[in-house]
């Protein structure tokens, strides 16, 4: 079977992918007693943000992020504060770039990629999670799921960027460290690049399509893709 022509966009995942929440470890720490809740949380956020889309409800990411971090407190019998929420917003907003990020982001943009984003977190006003991480300047545009009110992997939120772009969807590559998002993309036609990083794997399993690109770091896996156009 022919290899998959080589990708003219590459779609970047923000949170987790790009931006660290392992910097919200901290908090999850002094309100559990434990950081390693900082996951247990995220996977309430991740599920629940599919339950929604496929009941036909759309909440922001952000507000079931509160939600999911209420969820979580209940869970284990802790009380929040209006200061701790606050707390986690502003942390939510503050993530930091991963240092493997600006590095391969300028190892594609220099190949002559077009680079965008798009994410489950609803747009923002100026200085947007991006721009305070210091990477903005490498994306053309940023898509936020808020558009077609479905959260990934709805086919819905890949089709968006395609026809935004005007490119076909066989043109995306999207990179991603979540195997949910990689399969969406791929299952929507498009190709998928997939960074391993601590709590994440991939997923040994029947009619499960493996990412086009694997590597453990976001620049290992720029030079895979831009090894690849350069044969194609």
């Amino acid at each position: 079977m022919p290899s998959n022509p080589s990708p003219s966009v590459i779609v970047f995942d923000v949170n987790e992918t790009l931006l660290d929440i392992d910097s919200l470890a901290p908090l999850f720490a002094r309100l559990f007693g434990d950081d390693r809740i900082l996951r247990e949380w995220f996977a309430q956020l991740v599920l629940y943000s599919q339950t929604m889309t496929l009941s036909n409800l759309y909440t922001p990411f952000g507000e079931l992020g509160v939600g999911a971090l209420q969820m979580t407190a209940d869970i284990h019998s802790v009380t929040l504060t209006d200061s701790d929420i606050n707390e986690f917003k502003q942390r939510m907003n503050e993530m930091p770039a991963h240092p493997d990020a600006a590095p391969a982001l300028t190892k594609l943009r220099d190949a002559g990629f077009r680079l965008v984003t798009l994410t489950n977190s609803a747009s923002s006003a100026s200085p947007t999670p991006l721009e305070k991480a210091g990477l903005s300047e490498f994306f053309e545009q940023s898509f936020s799921v808020e558009t077609v009110e479905k959260f990934k992997p709805a086919p819905e939120t890949y089709q968006m960027v395609a026809k935004a772009l005007s490119v076909e969807m066989a043109d995306l590559c999207l990179v991603a460290c979540h195997l949910w998002d990689t399969i969406g993309a791929q299952a929507a036609g498009c190709q998928a690049a997939f960074v391993t990083r601590p709590y994440n794997a991939l997923l040994p399993a029947a009619k499960v399509p493996t990412p086009d690109f694997i590597a453990s770091d976001l620049i290992t896996l720029a030079e895979k893709i831009i090894a690849k156009s350069q044969t194609s």
